[in-house]
């Protein structure tokens, strides 16, 4: 089974944290929480839930982990500004494995310098900033693109999960 990444600061859209990690478990995946400070409790903007970072961004390799699934809200905006954060991304994106993010999780993707060429999809405030950056931005539920998966919102959580719970059991089946 797979080793997940998920990078997480405080202010995550709570659902987008929740389901896809609650989806991933249930598939026998392992999560690990990734921020700044190991330990740390994060709340979600909502704050209907909280996080414990698992392994803080300093201590973590690329390697050691299948894929990166990144949640949205406020968190992305927060973990752009780490260069630690955004060094990491970054190096695990050259790596060609899969990266899921949702809502405005690909505002660190943009960060890192991850989207030139890709075609996407997010939240439609983070539609200027993909184009920008050089990605065909769609309206979908859910855009596929290689080893790319994004999603627009909380109401496309399923399917999102779903996508990354379907694209793992391939590269393990591979």
């Amino acid at each position: 089974m797979a080793t997940i990444g998920m990078p997480l600061a405080a202010d995550f859209e709570d659902s987008e944290f929740v389901v896809p990690r609650e989806r991933l478990a249930a598939a026998g995946h392992t999560v690990v929480v990734l921020g700044v400070n190991a330990g740390e409790k994060v709340t979600g903007k909502r704050g209907k839930e909280t996080a414990r970072i698992d392994k803080a961004i300093n201590d973590a390799e690329p390697d050691d982990y299948d894929a990166l699934v990144i949640p949205g809200g406020y968190s992305p905006d927060h973990l752009r500004t780490n260069s630690a954060m955004v060094s990491f991304v970054r190096r695990f994106g050259e790596s060609g494995r899969l990266i899921a993010a949702v809502c405005h999780g690909p505002q660190l993707l943009i960060e890192a310098d991850l989207v030139k060429g890709r075609r996407m999809t997010s939240w439609p405030s983070v539609r200027k900033d993909l184009e920008n950056a050089g990605a065909e931005w769609v309206d979908a539920e859910v855009c596929v693109d290689d080893n790319f998966i994004t999603s627009r919102k909380p109401d496309d959580l399923e399917a999102f999960s779903k996508a990354i719970v379907g694209k793992l059991a391939e590269m393990e089946a591979a």
